[in-house]
């Protein structure tokens, strides 16, 4: 048995037994235990995973029999500057290496998404019956006169016969007069035109444009801005869904061809290499460019004044650009007269290539872009590279845009500026600083994830959103100590995971309530511990640099992720992606309570007084009130009744006590005799997961001498019980005190429940002046109790 030094007043609730080195518990709390149903948090998740097979291996890389579509592209396209309208034409050879025959070729057309009926403007609620922003009823006004939307004026096929084609919302079908057989090739042709949007209109918006009222100029930038063909997949067939806006695309690799002409006085940024720089280009600007390429600082291409004299006036005659990209899923591309540009050289060591990274932003964006955008994109590629494989691309750009940050492949749209004030002098806060460095960051940083590793980000929004904010949260780090915001933190994410408004990271992003939290936030969270609580960096870096290098240049789905994940690194992870992805529990761990025990020796010598002390101890604590002491007492009038016992009490040690202890030293192994004589203090430290998420258990215990140790104890502590664990500490040392979630780890919701024995909860108290007049609930309202 053990002798109980109870730490707490709460009652022991266990027996141990140490004789045959068997560790026993109650047979009827075990009978419970079977009975009870409980979730497996530990179940397997392959059932809810689709099937591997030739495509699709069990270890999450792509089988022998993978295959991916193919479109390659031949773009021209004319921008309307007094019309912010373009018209564009496209050749498409689109490659079948499905082993399916295709009667019809689904095309997105995502500016459908601002017809003034479409499915995204009717299906906008409106949150608040009483109250309405500026900005919301600008933008209600907006959408309702905007002639947005694609006009398709021909489709043909390569001989230049119609095709028949039926528009559905956001997307179009083209029936063929015969299907396209496996490994064969189809090509034809699309004309179309659409009215170009304003960005500050529109609250979620891809591209669009941005006007100067001051000089009357305008930064156009377009993403999602020519038929694309959508993906056919192997486990989904054709992605033909409504856009909406919030979830993104499906795209297929290809080569793409475009001719972009402009007023010949703008400027253009375009996914790709440009290939008539001679054409569009003076001589000095290409031997700026020159220099950049082997400058270690940006250089620039188009200084600040020569873009200010540029604006000044307005060309009439035009100019085409001419880019080339090769093995891309999309295009984009930004033209104004505003920009300056500035541009340097990184040399990547890993390959010896010399990436151009590219700025384009206007004057205003000055004192700010100029310093923070190139050197951001060469961070960016270094530190995404590290982590997942050499950047494959000539090129890597931003530019300055009112819109949202957007991504496309070697090209970015980014706010913001600095402000202006009264005195004409520009300033930007800290805010706006790290706004800046961030978001591009995230944007080139998207190169990666999906445009690289072309994840389905229309499907699931986390493994493209996900994936690049936790990288970019490595960035910042590497980017400056003390970063602010602390992106990844686990202790960020809490009031989120115990909202009620929230879903599973595994739902739609057209569906997600907070996407925000949900597709960013949450899995770049659920990354950073995996990484540095559960795995491990060398483990995690691993795997992910194995899965990102698998993947790059095909579609991967999320089994393929978490199977990979698991494969290369030899954890199994089902608990974490179950409990993380799949529901919406949270961190919560509880220390109820901490029992201290010392080892029984069953010496009698030993033992009893120990035991007679703890009586006295007890029988001193307890108010003894005599209400008969006028009794009589027999014994003390009749002493003849009085024998050994009278005399000596229950803990007197007894010849026959010293005898049955030796008889069982006897019988005890050498090893058992050891056991007996161990003076080590014995911690038994109960907890209880109250927020439902599995999670490894940190525990920080500081001793009476001073001394600190960490104890981690991974996720499978839990796998007998989910719900209640006891776990054994031993010590030859008196433990103080003990905090679980030292670091903020584990994203634990609740700190007060952490710490053994319980601490007080700290907080700043708010002084205010009361208000004449206030009734007793107004001042109940501010925190007065009556």
């Amino acid at each position: 048995m053990f002798h109980n030094l109870i730490q707490n007043s709460l009652k022991v609730g266990f027996t141990l037994i140490i004789g045959m080195g068997v560790l026993a518990g109650s047979a009827d709390a075990q009978i419970k235990q079977s009975k009870n149903d409980r979730e497996d948090k530990f179940r397997q998740l392959d059932e809810s995973w689709p099937t591997p097979n030739e495509q699709r291996l069990a270890s999450g890389a792509p089988g022998p029999q993978y295959w991916q579509q193919r479109a390659d592209y031949d773009i021209k396209v004319t921008l309307d500057d007094d019309k912010q309208r373009i018209t564009g034409s496209e050749k498409i050879s689109y490659t079948n290496n499905s082993p399916h025959d295709l009667s019809y070729i689904w095309v997105r057309l995502d500016q459908n998404r601002f017809k003034k009926h479409s499915d995204d403007y009717l299906t906008i609620p409106a949150n608040n019956t009483e109250r309405l922003s500026f900005g919301a009823i600008r933008h209600e006004y907006y959408r309702q006169n905007f002639d947005g939307g694609y006009e398709i004026f021909s489709v043909t096929d390569a001989g230049g016969k119609k095709l028949p084609f039926s528009v559905v919302k956001t997307m179009m079908r083209i029936d063929l007069d015969k299907p396209i057989k496996p490994g064969k090739e189809f090509t034809f042709n699309i004309e179309w035109a659409y009215n170009i949007i304003e960005s500050k209109q529109v609250p979620i918006k891809r591209s669009g444009f941005d006007y100067f009222e001051k000089d009357g100029n305008y930064i156009y930038n377009l993403g999602q801005w020519y038929p694309r063909v959508a993906a056919y997949t192997d486990n989904g067939a054709w992605d033909n869904r409504t856009f909406f806006g919030l979830g993104e695309f499906l795209l297929e690799f290809g080569d793409f061809n475009m001719e972009i002409t402009v007023p010949s006085d703008h400027v253009v940024a375009a996914t790709g290499e440009l290939q008539n720089a001679r054409e569009v280009l003076t001589s000095e600007q290409r031997s700026r460019l020159a220099e950049a390429k082997k400058s270690d600082k940006p250089v620039f291409i188009i200084t600040r004044d020569e873009a200010i004299e540029n604006q000044s006036t307005k060309a009439s005659d035009t100019k085409t650009w001419k880019f080339r990209a090769e093995n891309v899923r999309d295009v984009a591309f930004s033209s104004s007269r505003k920009f300056v540009w500035d541009a340097q050289g990184y040399k990547q060591e890993s390959d010896g290539r010399t990436i151009m990274a590219m700025s384009f932003y206007p004057e205003e964006g000055m004192p700010l872009w100029d310093t923070y955008s190139t050197e951001a994109i060469v961070h960016t590629l270094e530190v995404y590279s590290k982590y997942t494989f050499p950047y494959p691309y000539p090129t890597a750009q931003s530019v300055n845009s009112a819109t949202s940050g957007m991504e496309y492949p070697m090209i970015s749209f980014n706010p913001p500026r600095p402000t202006e004030g009264d005195d004409g002098k520009r300033t930007y806060s800290r805010a706006t600083k790290y706004g800046l460095i961030g978001v591009i960051i995230h944007e080139v940083g998207h190169n990666y994830f999906p445009m690289i590793v072309n994840t389905p980000e229309r499907d699931w929004f986390w493994m493209d959103e996900g994936f690049n904010t936790f990288l970019q949260s490595l960035a910042h780090r590497e980017w400056e100590e003390g970063w602010p915001g602390n992106m990844g933190a686990p202790a960020q994410i809490v009031p989120f995971m115990i909202s009620k408004n929230q879903v599973p990271v595994m739902t739609d992003p057209e569906s997600l309530i907070q996407f925000g939290a949900n597709a960013y936030r949450k899995p770049a969270t659920a990354f950073n511990i995996l990484r540095e609580t559960v795995m491990g960096r060398e483990d995690f870096d691993n795997a992910f640099r194995t899965y990102a290098e698998r993947w790059k240049f095909k579609r991967p789905f999320p089994a393929d992720f978490f199977r990979s994940m698991e494969d290369v690194s030899g954890h199994d992870l089902d608990w974490f992606w179950r409990g993380w992805f799949y529901t919406t529990d949270h961190v919560d761990i509880s220390i109820d309570r901490v029992t201290w025990g010392t080892i029984d020796t069953k010496n009698p010598d030993i033992e009893k007084p120990r035991q007679r002390a703890r009586a006295k101890a007890k029988h001193d604590q307890t108010l003894v009130v005599e209400r008969h002491k006028d009794v009589r007492r027999r014994v003390l009038e009749r002493p003849e009744l009085q024998d050994f016992y009278n005399n000596n009490d229950q803990y007197t040690v007894l010849d026959s006590d010293r005898t049955a202890y030796q008889r069982m030293i006897d019988g005890l192994e050498p090893w058992e005799k050891e056991l007996l004589d161990n003076k080590d203090n014995f911690y038994f430290v109960e907890m209880s997961n109250i927020g439902g998420l599995v999670m490894p258990v940190i525990l920080q215990i500081e001793y009476v001498d001073g001394s600190n140790e960490v104890k981690r104890f991974p996720a499978e502590l839990w796998r007998r019980n989910p719900d209640k664990v006891t776990r054994l500490i031993t010590t030859d040392k008196e433990i103080k005190s003990i905090t679980l979630d030292p670091f903020f780890e584990t994203a634990d919701a609740n700190e007060e429940n952490n710490y053994w024995p319980r601490r007080p909860v700290q907080t700043r108290v708010e002084l205010f002046k009361r208000r004449r007049g206030q009734s007793l609930m107004e001042r109940a309202g501010e925190g007065t109790s009556y």
